[in-house]
Protein backbone atom coordinates (compact mmCIF):
# COMPACT_ATOMS: atom_id res chain seq x y z
CA UNK A 1 0.00 0.00 0.00
CA UNK A 2 1.57 3.45 -0.89
CA UNK A 3 1.99 5.75 2.23
CA UNK A 4 2.66 9.22 1.88
CA UNK A 5 6.11 10.68 1.18
CA UNK A 6 8.09 12.55 3.88
CA UNK A 7 11.38 14.31 4.21
CA UNK A 8 12.32 14.69 8.12
CA UNK A 9 15.42 16.81 8.77
CA UNK A 10 17.92 17.21 11.97
CA UNK A 11 21.01 18.32 12.70
CA UNK A 12 23.96 16.50 14.53
CA UNK A 13 27.38 17.63 14.99
CA UNK A 14 26.77 20.36 11.98
CA UNK A 15 25.77 17.25 9.47
CA UNK A 16 22.19 17.54 8.44
CA UNK A 17 20.26 14.31 8.24
CA UNK A 18 17.61 14.17 6.08
CA UNK A 19 15.15 11.28 6.75
CA UNK A 20 13.03 10.25 3.54
CA UNK A 21 10.33 7.89 4.39
CA UNK A 22 6.85 6.22 2.75
CA UNK A 23 6.21 6.59 -0.82
CA UNK A 24 9.03 8.42 -3.39
CA UNK A 25 7.29 7.42 -6.54
CA UNK A 26 5.86 9.19 -9.91
CA UNK A 27 2.54 8.95 -7.96
CA UNK A 28 3.96 11.68 -5.45
CA UNK A 29 5.70 13.97 -8.37
CA UNK A 30 4.40 17.24 -6.42
CA UNK A 31 4.40 16.51 -2.92
CA UNK A 32 8.70 14.98 -3.64
CA UNK A 33 9.65 18.48 -5.42
CA UNK A 34 7.97 20.46 -2.73
CA UNK A 35 9.53 17.88 -0.04
CA UNK A 36 12.99 18.78 -1.71
CA UNK A 37 12.17 22.88 -1.85
CA UNK A 38 11.91 22.61 1.51
CA UNK A 39 15.14 21.36 2.39
CA UNK A 40 17.27 22.92 -0.26
CA UNK A 41 18.36 26.12 2.03
CA UNK A 42 19.54 23.65 5.15
CA UNK A 43 21.24 21.31 1.83
CA UNK A 44 23.32 24.77 0.92
CA UNK A 45 24.39 25.70 4.51
CA UNK A 46 25.26 22.66 6.07
CA UNK A 47 29.21 21.19 6.58
CA UNK A 48 27.91 17.78 5.62
CA UNK A 49 25.21 16.01 4.49
CA UNK A 50 23.69 12.27 5.32
CA UNK A 51 20.67 10.82 3.68
CA UNK A 52 19.07 7.88 5.48
CA UNK A 53 17.06 5.86 3.65
CA UNK A 54 16.12 3.36 5.97
CA UNK A 55 12.25 4.48 6.11
CA UNK A 56 11.95 4.71 2.71
CA UNK A 57 8.92 1.99 1.56
CA UNK A 58 8.89 2.17 -2.00
CA UNK A 59 11.22 3.66 -4.50
CA UNK A 60 11.34 4.60 -8.71
CA UNK A 61 13.41 6.54 -11.24
CA UNK A 62 11.90 9.98 -10.02
CA UNK A 63 12.52 9.28 -6.65
CA UNK A 64 16.26 7.96 -6.79
CA UNK A 65 17.02 10.91 -9.14
CA UNK A 66 15.56 13.52 -6.50
CA UNK A 67 17.55 12.08 -3.84
CA UNK A 68 20.61 12.19 -6.76
CA UNK A 69 19.99 15.35 -6.94
CA UNK A 70 20.11 16.77 -3.48
CA UNK A 71 23.36 15.15 -3.12
CA UNK A 72 24.77 16.90 -6.22
CA UNK A 73 23.69 19.96 -4.94
CA UNK A 74 25.42 19.23 -1.80
CA UNK A 75 28.78 18.38 -3.41
CA UNK A 76 28.26 21.29 -5.94
CA UNK A 77 28.69 23.51 -2.75
CA UNK A 78 31.77 21.72 -1.43
CA UNK A 79 30.12 19.41 1.53
CA UNK A 80 30.56 15.69 1.79
CA UNK A 81 27.33 14.24 1.33
CA UNK A 82 26.74 10.48 1.68
CA UNK A 83 23.52 7.65 1.58
CA UNK A 84 23.02 5.15 3.92
CA UNK A 85 20.36 3.02 4.57
CA UNK A 86 19.57 1.63 1.25
CA UNK A 87 17.72 -1.35 1.00
CA UNK A 88 19.47 -4.09 -0.92
CA UNK A 89 16.27 -3.98 -4.06
CA UNK A 90 17.20 -0.58 -4.55
CA UNK A 91 20.79 -0.60 -4.68
CA UNK A 92 21.28 -1.16 -8.26
CA UNK A 93 18.44 1.57 -9.02
CA UNK A 94 20.69 4.06 -6.95
CA UNK A 95 23.62 2.72 -8.84
CA UNK A 96 22.29 3.14 -12.09
CA UNK A 97 21.53 6.96 -11.39
CA UNK A 98 24.47 8.02 -9.86
CA UNK A 99 25.85 7.43 -13.37
CA UNK A 100 23.82 9.17 -14.77
CA UNK A 101 25.07 12.48 -16.35
CA UNK A 102 28.39 11.94 -15.05
CA UNK A 103 30.14 12.47 -17.65
CA UNK A 104 31.99 15.69 -18.60
CA UNK A 105 32.18 16.64 -22.26
CA UNK A 106 35.09 16.53 -24.03
CA UNK A 107 37.40 20.08 -24.07
CA UNK A 108 37.36 20.72 -28.27
CA UNK A 109 41.10 21.79 -29.00
CA UNK A 110 41.36 25.48 -29.75
CA UNK A 111 41.62 25.77 -33.55
CA UNK A 112 44.15 28.24 -35.49
CA UNK A 113 41.98 30.78 -37.02
CA UNK A 114 43.79 30.13 -40.02
CA UNK A 115 43.74 26.52 -40.42
CA UNK A 116 40.19 26.63 -39.69
CA UNK A 117 39.54 29.15 -42.52
CA UNK A 118 41.75 26.42 -44.74
CA UNK A 119 39.54 23.70 -43.71
CA UNK A 120 36.22 25.49 -44.45
CA UNK A 121 37.92 25.87 -47.85
CA UNK A 122 39.04 22.56 -48.54
CA UNK A 123 35.44 21.41 -47.36
CA UNK A 124 33.62 23.81 -49.86
CA UNK A 125 36.31 22.98 -52.71
CA UNK A 126 35.50 19.41 -52.50
CA UNK A 127 31.50 19.77 -51.81
CA UNK A 128 32.14 21.62 -55.12
CA UNK A 129 33.70 18.97 -56.90
CA UNK A 130 30.70 16.16 -55.91
CA UNK A 131 28.12 19.08 -56.99
CA UNK A 132 29.89 18.54 -60.57
CA UNK A 133 30.45 14.58 -60.42
CA UNK A 134 27.07 14.83 -60.04
CA UNK A 135 25.79 17.12 -62.44
CA UNK A 136 28.00 15.08 -64.99
CA UNK A 137 26.76 11.86 -64.16
CA UNK A 138 23.07 13.08 -64.40
CA UNK A 139 24.00 14.57 -67.43
CA UNK A 140 25.21 11.86 -68.89
CA UNK A 141 22.66 9.01 -67.41
CA UNK A 142 20.60 11.51 -69.50
CA UNK A 143 22.41 11.35 -72.79
CA UNK A 144 22.51 7.77 -72.44
CA UNK A 145 18.57 7.51 -72.06
CA UNK A 146 18.10 9.82 -74.86
CA UNK A 147 20.29 7.96 -77.08
CA UNK A 148 18.10 4.67 -76.37
CA UNK A 149 14.81 7.07 -76.74
CA UNK A 150 16.14 7.82 -80.24
CA UNK A 151 17.08 3.90 -80.88
CA UNK A 152 13.50 2.59 -79.85
CA UNK A 153 11.24 6.30 -79.74
CA UNK A 154 8.31 3.86 -78.75
CA UNK A 155 10.09 3.99 -75.56
CA UNK A 156 9.35 7.45 -74.60
CA UNK A 157 6.63 7.76 -72.11
CA UNK A 158 4.11 10.36 -73.99
CA UNK A 159 1.81 10.50 -71.71
CA UNK A 160 4.05 11.18 -68.84
CA UNK A 161 5.56 14.09 -71.02
CA UNK A 162 2.58 15.54 -72.13
CA UNK A 163 1.52 15.43 -68.63
CA UNK A 164 4.39 17.09 -67.08
CA UNK A 165 4.20 19.88 -70.27
CA UNK A 166 0.93 20.52 -68.69
CA UNK A 167 1.67 20.44 -65.52
CA UNK A 168 4.99 23.38 -66.20
CA UNK A 169 3.95 24.83 -68.79
CA UNK A 170 0.16 25.51 -68.89
CA UNK A 171 -0.62 25.88 -66.01
CA UNK A 172 2.51 28.04 -65.37
CA UNK A 173 1.31 30.84 -67.57
CA UNK A 174 -1.05 32.79 -65.46
CA UNK A 175 2.00 33.46 -62.95
CA UNK A 176 4.56 34.04 -65.66
CA UNK A 177 2.41 36.85 -67.52
CA UNK A 178 1.52 38.20 -64.59
CA UNK A 179 4.87 38.64 -63.04
CA UNK A 180 6.33 38.92 -66.40
CA UNK A 181 3.53 42.16 -66.75
CA UNK A 182 4.56 43.99 -63.69
CA UNK A 183 8.45 43.89 -64.68
CA UNK A 184 7.77 45.19 -67.53
CA UNK A 185 5.87 47.86 -65.91
CA UNK A 186 8.00 48.59 -63.22
CA UNK A 187 11.22 48.93 -65.46
CA UNK A 188 8.51 51.52 -67.91
CA UNK A 189 7.90 53.79 -64.89
CA UNK A 190 11.44 54.01 -63.49
CA UNK A 191 12.89 54.77 -67.03
CA UNK A 192 10.43 57.31 -67.82
CA UNK A 193 10.98 58.89 -64.05
CA UNK A 194 14.42 58.87 -64.98
CA UNK A 195 14.55 59.62 -68.61
CA UNK A 196 12.07 62.84 -68.01
CA UNK A 197 15.06 64.84 -66.60
CA UNK A 198 16.65 64.95 -69.73
CA UNK A 199 13.58 64.75 -71.70
CA UNK A 200 14.52 61.49 -73.43
CA UNK A 201 11.14 59.48 -72.35
CA UNK A 202 10.97 57.90 -75.91
CA UNK A 203 14.32 55.75 -74.91
CA UNK A 204 12.24 53.79 -72.23
CA UNK A 205 10.92 52.03 -75.32
CA UNK A 206 14.71 50.91 -75.92
CA UNK A 207 15.25 50.35 -72.84
CA UNK A 208 12.11 48.03 -71.85
CA UNK A 209 12.18 46.23 -75.23
CA UNK A 210 16.32 45.10 -75.72
CA UNK A 211 16.21 44.38 -71.84
CA UNK A 212 13.09 42.21 -71.58
CA UNK A 213 14.15 40.64 -74.97
CA UNK A 214 17.50 40.29 -74.37
CA UNK A 215 17.70 39.19 -71.08
CA UNK A 216 14.98 39.78 -68.22
CA UNK A 217 12.12 38.14 -69.93
CA UNK A 218 14.02 34.74 -70.06
CA UNK A 219 15.79 35.32 -66.95
CA UNK A 220 12.47 35.85 -65.31
CA UNK A 221 10.90 33.31 -66.42
CA UNK A 222 13.73 30.84 -65.55
CA UNK A 223 14.16 31.59 -62.45
CA UNK A 224 10.43 31.49 -61.76
CA UNK A 225 10.10 27.81 -63.06
CA UNK A 226 13.37 26.61 -61.15
CA UNK A 227 11.13 27.61 -58.08
CA UNK A 228 8.15 26.43 -59.11
CA UNK A 229 8.94 23.42 -61.34
CA UNK A 230 12.41 22.32 -59.98
CA UNK A 231 11.24 22.00 -56.15
CA UNK A 232 8.61 19.83 -57.30
CA UNK A 233 10.84 18.12 -59.47
CA UNK A 234 12.87 17.40 -56.61
CA UNK A 235 10.20 16.90 -53.60
CA UNK A 236 8.39 14.24 -56.34
CA UNK A 237 11.95 12.18 -56.68
CA UNK A 238 12.72 12.42 -53.25
CA UNK A 239 9.71 11.25 -52.20
CA UNK A 240 9.64 8.24 -54.67
CA UNK A 241 13.25 7.62 -53.33
CA UNK A 242 12.36 7.74 -49.56
CA UNK A 243 9.59 5.24 -50.22
CA UNK A 244 11.85 2.78 -52.58
CA UNK A 245 9.92 3.38 -55.24
CA UNK A 246 12.94 4.09 -57.45
CA UNK A 247 14.80 1.34 -56.19
CA UNK A 248 11.69 -0.62 -57.21
CA UNK A 249 12.05 0.56 -60.45
CA UNK A 250 15.49 -0.87 -61.18
CA UNK A 251 14.80 -3.90 -59.44
CA UNK A 252 11.98 -4.62 -62.30
CA UNK A 253 14.74 -3.68 -65.07
CA UNK A 254 13.25 -0.26 -65.64
CA UNK A 255 16.14 2.93 -66.24
CA UNK A 256 14.52 5.19 -63.43
CA UNK A 257 16.35 8.46 -65.77
CA UNK A 258 14.37 6.63 -68.73
CA UNK A 259 11.08 6.40 -66.92
CA UNK A 260 11.12 9.42 -64.67
CA UNK A 261 13.60 11.79 -65.07
CA UNK A 262 13.53 12.08 -69.11
CA UNK A 263 10.28 13.06 -69.94
CA UNK A 264 10.19 15.75 -66.84
CA UNK A 265 13.45 17.55 -68.86
CA UNK A 266 11.65 17.35 -72.16
CA UNK A 267 8.71 18.78 -70.77
CA UNK A 268 10.70 21.55 -69.48
CA UNK A 269 12.81 22.31 -72.69
CA UNK A 270 9.83 22.88 -74.35
CA UNK A 271 7.74 24.75 -72.15
CA UNK A 272 10.63 27.32 -70.93
CA UNK A 273 10.79 28.84 -74.45
CA UNK A 274 7.39 29.31 -74.98
CA UNK A 275 6.82 30.52 -71.17
CA UNK A 276 9.94 32.76 -72.11
CA UNK A 277 8.19 34.15 -75.19
CA UNK A 278 4.72 34.70 -73.49
CA UNK A 279 6.26 36.51 -70.37
CA UNK A 280 8.36 38.70 -72.63
CA UNK A 281 5.12 40.04 -74.59
CA UNK A 282 3.49 40.43 -71.13
CA UNK A 283 6.59 42.48 -70.32
CA UNK A 284 6.28 44.45 -73.48
CA UNK A 285 2.51 45.11 -72.97
CA UNK A 286 3.36 45.95 -69.59
CA UNK A 287 5.87 49.06 -70.42
CA UNK A 288 3.38 49.74 -73.03
CA UNK A 289 0.30 50.42 -70.27
CA UNK A 290 2.94 52.75 -68.30
CA UNK A 291 3.81 54.53 -70.98
CA UNK A 292 0.78 55.14 -72.17
CA UNK A 293 -0.66 56.31 -69.16
CA UNK A 294 2.02 57.34 -67.32
CA UNK A 295 4.51 59.08 -69.71
CA UNK A 296 1.84 59.94 -72.32
CA UNK A 297 3.39 58.07 -75.12
CA UNK A 298 0.13 56.47 -77.41
CA UNK A 299 0.23 53.00 -78.46
CA UNK A 300 1.10 53.70 -81.49
CA UNK A 301 3.84 55.38 -81.14
CA UNK A 302 5.11 52.84 -78.44
CA UNK A 303 4.97 50.29 -81.26
CA UNK A 304 6.64 52.08 -83.89
CA UNK A 305 9.64 53.01 -81.65
CA UNK A 306 9.71 49.31 -80.49
CA UNK A 307 9.61 48.02 -84.10
CA UNK A 308 13.02 50.82 -84.75
CA UNK A 309 14.19 50.01 -81.53
CA UNK A 310 14.26 46.11 -81.69
CA UNK A 311 15.36 43.11 -83.98
CA UNK A 312 15.00 39.35 -84.40
CA UNK A 313 18.33 39.03 -83.13
CA UNK A 314 17.46 40.45 -79.81
CA UNK A 315 14.90 38.14 -79.73
CA UNK A 316 16.75 34.87 -80.80
CA UNK A 317 19.11 36.14 -78.18
CA UNK A 318 16.47 35.77 -75.14
CA UNK A 319 15.06 32.43 -76.50
CA UNK A 320 18.32 30.80 -77.21
CA UNK A 321 19.17 30.69 -73.83
CA UNK A 322 15.65 29.13 -73.14
CA UNK A 323 16.49 25.10 -73.96
CA UNK A 324 20.04 25.38 -71.78
CA UNK A 325 18.91 27.00 -68.72
CA UNK A 326 16.02 24.31 -68.57
CA UNK A 327 17.95 21.70 -68.95
CA UNK A 328 20.51 22.81 -66.26
CA UNK A 329 16.93 23.33 -64.11
CA UNK A 330 15.51 19.96 -64.69
CA UNK A 331 19.57 18.11 -64.02
CA UNK A 332 20.03 20.01 -60.71
CA UNK A 333 16.43 19.00 -59.86
CA UNK A 334 16.46 15.62 -60.55
CA UNK A 335 20.14 14.85 -58.99
CA UNK A 336 18.89 16.82 -56.15
CA UNK A 337 16.06 14.32 -55.64
CA UNK A 338 18.12 11.53 -56.11
CA UNK A 339 20.45 12.44 -52.91
CA UNK A 340 17.38 12.24 -50.85
CA UNK A 341 17.96 10.44 -47.95
CA UNK A 342 15.10 8.64 -45.77
CA UNK A 343 14.24 11.50 -43.41
CA UNK A 344 11.40 14.67 -44.28
CA UNK A 345 14.54 16.76 -42.71
CA UNK A 346 16.54 15.41 -45.93
CA UNK A 347 13.91 15.98 -48.13
CA UNK A 348 13.20 20.09 -47.44
CA UNK A 349 17.01 19.96 -47.52
CA UNK A 350 17.16 19.11 -50.70
CA UNK A 351 14.57 20.73 -51.91
CA UNK A 352 15.81 23.77 -50.85
CA UNK A 353 19.31 23.06 -52.30
CA UNK A 354 17.78 22.66 -55.55
CA UNK A 355 16.17 25.84 -55.78
CA UNK A 356 19.35 27.34 -54.97
CA UNK A 357 21.57 25.57 -57.19
CA UNK A 358 19.52 25.97 -59.92
CA UNK A 359 18.80 29.50 -59.65
CA UNK A 360 22.99 30.44 -59.11
CA UNK A 361 23.06 28.18 -62.19
CA UNK A 362 20.75 29.98 -64.31
CA UNK A 363 22.56 33.50 -63.19
CA UNK A 364 25.49 32.09 -63.92
CA UNK A 365 24.76 30.63 -67.34
CA UNK A 366 22.82 34.13 -68.35
CA UNK A 367 25.82 35.64 -67.43
CA UNK A 368 28.28 33.67 -69.99
CA UNK A 369 25.60 33.70 -72.66
CA UNK A 370 25.64 37.38 -72.74
CA UNK A 371 29.89 37.44 -72.75
CA UNK A 372 29.39 34.55 -75.89
CA UNK A 373 26.05 36.86 -77.59
CA UNK A 374 28.63 40.13 -77.08
CA UNK A 375 31.74 38.40 -78.21
CA UNK A 376 30.25 37.49 -81.62
CA UNK A 377 28.38 40.45 -82.19
CA UNK A 378 24.63 39.71 -81.45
Amino acid sequence: MKTVPALGAATQDQTLVLSPSGSWTVVHAATLERLIHLVSPGVQRTQKLKIDMVDVRELDTLGAWLLEKILRGASDFGHPATLVGVASRYEGLIEDIRQVNRRTPASRPIQNPVARRLETIGRSAFGAAEDISVFLQMLGALGAASLGVLRRPRSLRLKSLVYHLYQVGWQAIPIMALVTFLIGAIIAQQGIFHFRKFGAESYVVDLVGILVLREIGVLIVAIMVAGRSGSAYTAELGSMKMREEIDALSTMGLDPVEVLILPRIIALILALPILAFIGSMAALYGGGLVAWFYGGMSPAIYLARLHEAVSVTHFEVGIIKAPFMALVIGIVASSEGLRVKGSAESLGKQTTISVVKSIFLVIVLDGAFAVFFASIGM
